[in-house]
């Protein structure tokens, strides 16, 4: 079937999550000319942390506040953890490249000087993480400090109670109270779009003037207010700011369930950056054509529901993700890796995907599910070998690792496609 346009690149990245950001970003810097395509990933319904290391075992839910030492223990007793292609040194560049990044492009992380930080998450309960959006930074210091805190919520909006965080939470930290007041104007009542409606409300002076003299009334004697994550979408450091000045007290933001503000905010900067930097992006698209030429291109057909554009590329990354992002799809007796049929890793039988107990805390096999790779992050073929030379893989889709449970997500994705770039790079 004819296309409508042939493009030819360096690198195809395959992904637009957070493992296919960090790829085309890392590509992007080092001067090749990066295709990326895909849905939009999980980054949308991320929390804005990142994660890069801190729970293992994970069957004794033990905690690492020190991610390179539980890295460590980690590779140790998981030998094949993606993790173990890199060194510890390779992981903190990727993670400076990244920072440095989001920081130019307006968005701003925090850490510790010791490892992970405490944050609050929407349960009422707290997580250990490495970054920390800027906008939540006060959060773990009033947290670490257990200073006097007002939580504040709105009516109507789904899924974040302050009195639950201040109820679930009190036992460790005596002095919260919280408010639930009326978002101004009551715009934005319950739905997926609550969040997005909310934060780009407050980008107007007149929205923020508002929020700040309902909430002032319940200030009292707190230190730090808390309010869930919708504080503004491309200048949320400047409404957090204002709202700290117009309040006399600092304020900080708390991750949402649901459609996430800090996950939209990370969308929004990954894509006009890289386009910027001269990505060629292809939004809602997946490849639905893949094919090896003679001369050891690659030719993928990508488009929606129908072929579209050609894309003739030197290498590839797939950043597919797993299930939920189609990477990896799951028959009643096998699963399959959906754009190249490579060999996945996985338990020998069908009744060994899951264990008995749904809660058990080793997690299930078919959560450890994935591509086996070389130490450049190629995927293995059924030799063992490379399936091909020009082909790498990043982030979820890799085996041997539970990234959920082992609290390691957003390091895995950019530590991964760190490693992917320099093995095609190289």
């Amino acid at each position: 079937m004819p296309y409508s346009d042939t493009i030819e690149c360096d690198l195809t990245v395959i992904g637009r999550g957070m493992a296919g950001m960090a790829a085309a970003l890392f590509a992007a810097e080092k001067g090749i000319s990066t295709v990326q395509v895909g849905t939009n990933g999980g980054i949308i319904f991320a929390s804005g942390l990142f994660d890069l290391f801190s729970v293992h075992p994970v069957n004794e839910k033990n905690i690492w506040k020190d991610p390179w030492m539980g890295i460590e223990a980690l590779i140790r007793d998981i030998p094949r953890h993606p993790y173990s292609r890199l060194t510890k040194e390779e992981i903190q560049l990727a993670f400076e490249e990244m920072l440095g990044f989001l920081n130019v492009e307006g968005l701003h992380y925090c850490r510790a000087e010791e490892g992970n930080s405490e944050v609050i998450t929407p349960l009422g309960t707290t997580k250990h993480t490495y970054c920390v959006p800027q906008g939540m930074w006060n959060g773990v210091l009033a947290l670490k400090e257990k200073k006097p805190c007002l939580l504040v919520d709105f009516p109507g909006m789904n899924g974040f109670s302050a009195l639950q965080l201040a109820e679930n939470l009190k036992e460790a930290w005596r002095d919260l109270r919280s408010a639930r007041i009326p978002f101004p104007e009551g715009k934005g009542q319950g739905t997926m779009v609550v969040g997005d409606v909310m934060a780009r409300g407050l980008e107007l002076p007149e929205k923020r003037e508002k929020l700040a003299g309902m909430i002032l009334p319940y200030v009292k004697e707190a230190q730090h207010v808390g309010l869930p994550a919708v504080l503004g979408m491309s200048h949320h450091n400047e409404v957090i700011q204002e709202l700290g000045a117009r309040l006399g007290v600092p304020v900080f933001e708390i991750p949402t369930f649901s459609l996430s503000i800090p996950g939209l905010r990370l969308m929004e900067t990954f894509t006009n950056a890289l386009s910027k930097r001269g990505v060629r992006q292809f939004e809602q698209e997946r490849v639905l054509v893949a094919e090896r030429r003679p001369d050891g291109r690659f030719a993928l057909g990508i488009g929606n529901k129908k072929l579209q554009t050609r894309v003739v590329s030197k290498g590839i990354i797939l950043a597919s993700g797993r299930f939920w992002g189609k990477g990896l799809y799951a028959f009643r007796n096998r699963i399959k890796e959906t754009v190249f049929d490579l060999p996945v890793s996985q338990p020998a039988e069908r009744s060994e995907w899951h264990r008995k107990d749904f809660f058990d805390l080793r997690g299930h096999p078919v959560n450890q599910a994935g591509l086996e790779t070389d130490d450049s992050y190629r995927p293995l073929g059924d030799s063992g070998k490379p399936a091909f030379d020009n082909l790498f893989a990043a982030g979820s889709i890799l085996a041997h690792q539970d990234w959920m449970r082992m609290k390691c997500g957003s390091g895995l994705a950019i530590a991964t496609a760190y490693g992917a770039v320099n093995g095609f790079s190289n």
